[in-house]
């Protein structure tokens, strides 16, 4: 019946709604620590600002699992997907299913919403009540009751067992495990493999576990900052490593790496992606091996340099940037071949066609 799930096309459709919630949440939550806020107990009672803030961060930080789910929902079956899929991230809230839960409740409920508005025939007098009850109403019931008694049990289980497996990992343990997630941070410059990376260190955070969020914030500064270090290094041994665009486009993705953009660098690995990918990914890994071996945190997902007060040890955190950043560089300046110039002679022209021979009949 579907052709192609395109399940790939969909997560990062939700990934795109998923991230101004998450940013601005963690933001609110971070504003909020630093101004000596906490979390809300009783609204009877008297509050501040600084705990007002801290407080919306964390409701915005509840909102995760609904707004994946209706995201995913949507891209599947588009409207009349957005309903049910809120619902089935509140169900993976209320069941303690996490980010996995409304995931997968949204492919779910997505695809059961699709089948129902191609293969349901109801009466002529009943098809006006189809977008707004029919479809929404039975997509629901039968999902929503999948998802508390039939699949949501193991997701939570599986959310409890990684959960207790990332807090008991020790020494080297911790090392593998943020050399992993910072190599797929920086693999591919906010590509796939990038979004898969912030998207399970996404669904930690909301577990309560910062120390991938910030192993994804250092992998998408070190390429930008790396690529910066090499070229400073060509500078300094006066030994050229990029052509005049590709200086062009250093300029560029510093300035954006200090945003957290990483992708600035894409242009400058299109040129040599061999070496540029190899170089990033093994700076990226190391740096996310040590700030999570560190036990360094984040609880704001997104923010570059602006964030790194709100780590939890943000001299470790930046350490560990400087090492990724600098083993990237002195990789890239290593292995990066001199630039060959394209530039075309005024003599060498494009050699003419002679049509003096050609004779029409």
């Amino acid at each position: 019946m579907f052709k192609k799930l395109q399940l790939k096309k969909h997560a990062l459709t939700a990934i795109s709604y998923m991230l101004p919630v998450v940013v601005t949440a963690g933001l609110l939550i971070a504003i909020g620590n630093l101004t000596g806020g906490g979390v809300i107990e009783d609204y009877k009672a008297a509050y501040s600002v600084p705990d007002a803030l801290v407080s919306l961060g964390v409701l915005g930080m509840g909102l995760l699992a609904p707004v994946i789910s209706a995201a995913i929902a949507y891209s599947i079956a588009d409207r009349p997907g957005i309903g049910p899929g809120l619902f089935m991230g509140l169900i993976a809230n209320s069941i303690g299913a996490g980010f996995l839960g409304g995931m997968l409740g949204g492919y779910l409920v997505g695809f059961f919403v699709l089948f129902l508005v191609k293969n349901l025939k109801v009466p002529k007098w009943a098809q006006g009540l189809m977008p707004m009850m029919i479809v929404p109403l039975l997509s629901t019931l039968i999902i929503g009751l999948l998802m508390f008694f039939v699949i949501g049990v193991p997701i939570v289980w599986a959310t409890e067992a990684l959960t207790e497996f990332l807090q008991g990992l020790q020494g080297s343990g911790n090392f593998l495990f943020g050399s992993i997630v910072g190599g797929m941070a920086a693999f591919d410059f906010g590509g796939p493999v990038n979004k898969v990376a912030s998207l399970f260190a996404d669904g930690l955070l909301l577990e309560g576990i910062q120390g991938p969020e910030a192993v994804k914030v250092l992998a998408s500064m070190v390429p930008p900052f790396g690529v910066t270090i090499s070229w400073v290094l060509s500078k300094i041994f006066r030994k050229p490593k990029y052509s005049k665009e590709e200086q062009d486009n250093i300029k560029i993705a510093f300035p954006m790496g200090l945003c957290m953009i990483t992708e600035g660098v894409i242009p400058i690995a299109a040129v040599d992606p061999l070496r540029v990918i190899f170089s990033c990914t093994v700076g990226a890994a190391i740096g996310g091996g040590l700030s999570m071996s560190w036990g360094v945190g984040s609880p704001v997902p997104s923010g570059g340099v602006f964030i790194i007060p709100a780590m939890t040890d943000p001299l470790k955190f930046t350490l560990a940037l400087l090492i990724g950043s600098a083993i990237t560089g002195i990789l890239l300046f290593a292995l990066k071949k001199a630039p060959v110039e394209n530039d075309i002679k005024d003599d060498e022209e494009e050699e003419e066609v002679d049509f003096s021979s050609i004779k029409i009949s």
